[in-house]
């Protein structure tokens, strides 16, 4: 990976214009936004509800988390176009949809805004999470210390970190969780529960039991990429320096090949970040399908499925097996708080920006801003435990804003393409097939998630 360019990025000058790497291997120099984007998709849905997932289905549906890996990454990549060839960041391109304005702001901020007093909720689980797991690995200190020492790092990390850094961070945790979840589950074929072809086969047959759809549904609901992670994904890109590369749009010949040529690279960015939180999640599922799918009605709930999963690889394979899971689940949980202080800090910095409350634009007010919140929102998201102790509730809260979310990202992905793609950027029918197959897999899922809770 080559170094970030320095000054502001979110300032598009022809001085910065650069073609786009030609080749698969200099490509690879370029990849980034897409190590923070698998650090955040990748936390208490996978290591939790996944697992509980495939202990209640078995291996028959592991099909439907592939397929719900794969089929949402079309609207990340949307977003991340709309970052490239226009320049500005999530706020402000939904501040430029159609529909009616509260004072400076469109609705879809506003209706973001109020979807977020349930979202600080689902971080405040995450906090929680994150010293659950740090009490049954050193259970000396107690719980509440835990979650000031989780909430305070992931805010001093941030807080003075650029981009680089949260680049730099969020990739050394994937290689951690994603090798030490790989390993238990290698480690797993050591044993009475080992993995056969016969039961990957009967994963693989894209059966649905009438009795699995509810399953299957809730697994399509949390695996993959989310709501939050694309809105979050195109502060990346222009720090990347996707945009600045492209330039300002003059719709020339020039332009275009450029815009082309770092659309391609934000796209292989999007699929490699596809297989790593892929491959976390199919592990996920997979384990609790075999170590837990026999106990059927003993499947434990919320972080209980943590001390369960330790336990039975300690009963199986002694303590080494278990400190490798308890390591790679405290980064899990860790990595999505590590990154969620990074995204809040830019992406509320960016909305209180289009609400007239600073100016996002001028770089010295939004640094001085997302070093701020770093610290605040981390404070937050820590005092709210602390005080409702229900990390598992307080997540799933979270998860009934992120199903109403998905729709307003869905609205504005269409408005992106439709009406705001530059026609010399049309994209192939295979794309566009893509992009309705995710539109219309996401709306059905949101529909019957925001159904069910009703």
């Amino acid at each position: 990976m080559i170094a970030t360019p320095p000054s502001d990025l979110y300032t598009l000058t022809p001085e910065r214009v650069r073609d786009a790497p030609p080749t698969f291997l200099k490509s690879l120099r370029h990849l980034g936004p897409g190590f923070i984007m698998s650090a955040a998709i990748v936390g208490s849905g996978e290591l939790i509800a996944t697992t509980a997932l495939g202990a209640k289905a078995g291996f028959i549906t592991f099909w439907v988390i592939l397929v719900s890996c794969f089929v949402k990454v079309a609207l990340q990549l949307e977003f991340g176009k709309n970052a490239i060839y226009t320049g500005v960041p999530t706020m402000q391109s939904m501040n430029r949809l159609p529909g009616p304005r509260l004072g400076q702001a469109n609705w879809t901020i506003w209706l973001w805004l109020s979807l977020q007093t349930l979202k600080v909720l689902q971080v405040g689980g995450i906090v929680g999470g994150v010293a659950l797991v740090l009490h049954m690995a050193w259970p000396g200190l107690p719980v509440w210390s835990w979650a000031v020492i989780s909430a305070g790092s992931a805010a001093g990390l941030i807080a003075t970190g650029r981009y680089g850094w949260v680049e730099s961070g969020s990739l050394v945790m994937i290689l951690l969780f994603t090798s030490l979840i790989l390993l238990s589950l290698f480690l797993l074929q050591q044993t009475a529960f080992a993995i056969s072809g016969a039961d990957l086969a009967s994963g693989l047959s894209f059966s649905l039991p009438p009795e699995t759809v509810g399953v299957a549904l809730a697994a399509f609901g949390i695996t993959g990429v989310g709501g939050d992670e694309i809105m979050y994904y195109n502060y990346w890109c222009i720090e990347k320096g996707y945009a600045a590369y492209t330039g300002p749009r003059d719709d020339s010949a020039e332009w275009t090949e450029r815009a082309r040529g770092w659309i391609r690279v934000m796209t292989f960015d999007a699929l490699c970040s596809m297989v790593v939180y892929t491959t976390v999640t199919a592990a996920f599922y997979l384990l609790g399908a075999s170590l837990l799918h026999a106990q059927e009605g003993q499947v434990p709930e919320g972080y209980a499925m943590v001390e369960t999963l330790s336990r039975l690889f300690t009963a199986t394979l002694g303590d080494g097996a278990r400190v490798a899971f308890m390591v790679g689940a405290f980064f899990v949980l860790y990595s999505t708080l590590f990154t969620a202080t990074a995204s809040w800090s830019r992406i509320f910095a960016d909305a209180f920006g289009e609400l007239g409350w600073l100016n996002f634009t001028n770089p010295q007010a939004r640094t001085r801003a997302v070093a701020q919140l770093s610290w605040a929102f981390p404070a937050l998201w820590c005092v709210l435990y602390l005080f409702i102790k229900l990390p598992v509730l307080m997540i799933l809260l979270g998860g009934v804003a992120t199903s109403v979310l998905l729709l307003v990202v869905v609205w504005a992905a269409l408005q992106f393409r439709y009406r705001q793609l530059p026609p010399s950027l049309q994209p192939s029918r295979a794309y566009d097939l893509w992009l309705w197959l995710s539109v219309l897999a996401i709306l059905g899922v949101s529909v019957y998630g925001v159904w069910q809770v009703l």
